[in-house]
């Protein structure tokens, strides 16, 4: 009978640790990286041009190594200043017992991805360099000392920038023929193309901070949802989803887009779950830890269904 309890405890331990390690890697957050090039393929092949396939592939890497690194070093900062000790058992520093071998990764993740850009750089444009190291630049602010702008409450625009026009326009740069990049860095398609999508990924860091409002708030960061308070916030997530549609809507309206582009809208009916879920439970945090992944959802389908309606949109004879 001991034995048959030692198992079962084993079996426990084990399974749990399974779905922390699980809640640590986070792997469905990592679409908010492969979305800005995803995105930019879709726009190239709606507007009938080619995509560079191995540079394509390469973007997709590279960015997932670079936000492998910042969700690691924001952990390692976490555990500086003690916010995840009381809420966070999946932090990886947790998991592994200590700072060293997590910061370790985290850099050899961080070299890797900025090697793979240096080579998609030097076989596209110079500037794909540039706005990446932009886009880290934001990553480590927000959570890097000494300046953790997250604390502040700013993270949410540094996210928008980070995901919005630096990374999409590295993503069209990287995806154009060497030729076509004489008239420098496209501003203007990559803050259109970018700006709903990075809208709906900087919704999800937004809704990660429903459920430790309290934790933030005794530790000293001053999150959204610290100044504005559960019900507030809850209130501003509709008008969220209204913008980031909107954006996405506007230049259909204006002949910029196919209109195959609507299918951005497949990602609404998770929209409105996590609206609905925030309306009723917004200040009750265990029923809430989830709503970061309803938004996630929201945010994968609303920009994989906008790149799928620009690509499609020749093949459809669609204008």
């Amino acid at each position: 009978m001991q034995n048959q309890q030692d198992v079962a405890s084993l079996y426990s331990k084990t399974t749990e640790k399974r779905l922390l390690w699980k809640a640590a890697i986070k792997w469905p957050l990592y679409s908010v990286a492969v979305m800005p090039v995803l995105l930019a393929a879709g726009w190239r092949l709606g507007v009938g041009q080619n995509i560079r396939l191995d540079q394509l592939i390469g973007f997709l890497i590279a960015s997932v190594l670079l936000l492998l690194w910042e969700n690691l070093t924001n952990d390692l900062f976490d555990a500086d200043t003690g916010i995840d000790e009381s809420n966070k058992p999946h932090s990886v520093v947790a998991l592994v017992g200590g700072k060293k071998p997590v910061r370790r990764l985290a850099y050899i993740s961080l070299t890797l991805g900025l090697a793979i850009i240096l080579i998609l750089a030097l076989r596209s444009n110079s500037a794909v360099l540039f706005l990446v190291l932009g886009s880290c630049t934001l990553g480590y602010i927000y959570q890097g000392p000494p300046f953790r702008l997250g604390y502040q409450g700013l993270g949410e625009p540094l996210c928008w920038l980070a995901f919005g026009p630096l990374a999409t326009a590295a993503a069209l740069l990287v995806l154009s023929p060497v030729e076509s990049h004489e008239s420098g860095i496209p501003w203007g398609i990559a803050t259109t193309l970018g700006a709903g999508p990075a809208l709906a990924t900087t919704l999800v860091l937004f809704c990660s901070h429903f459920h430790q409002v309290a934790e933030d708030a005794a530790h000293g960061k001053k999150s959204p949802l610290v100044r504005l308070g559960t019900k507030r916030a809850a209130s501003l997530v509709p008008w969220l989803v209204i913008l980031i549609i909107a954006l996405e809507i506007y230049p259909i309206l204006q002949g910029e887009w196919p209109v195959t582009a609507i299918l951005g809208i497949i990602g609404l009916p998770q929209g409105l779950l996590l609206i609905r879920l925030l309306k009723r439970h917004h200040n009750h945090p265990e029923k809430i830890g989830g709503s970061k992944f309803l938004a996630l959802r929201f945010q994968a389908f609303n920009g994989l269904g906008l790149s799928l309606g620009l690509a499609l949109a020749p093949y459809l004879q669609i204008n």
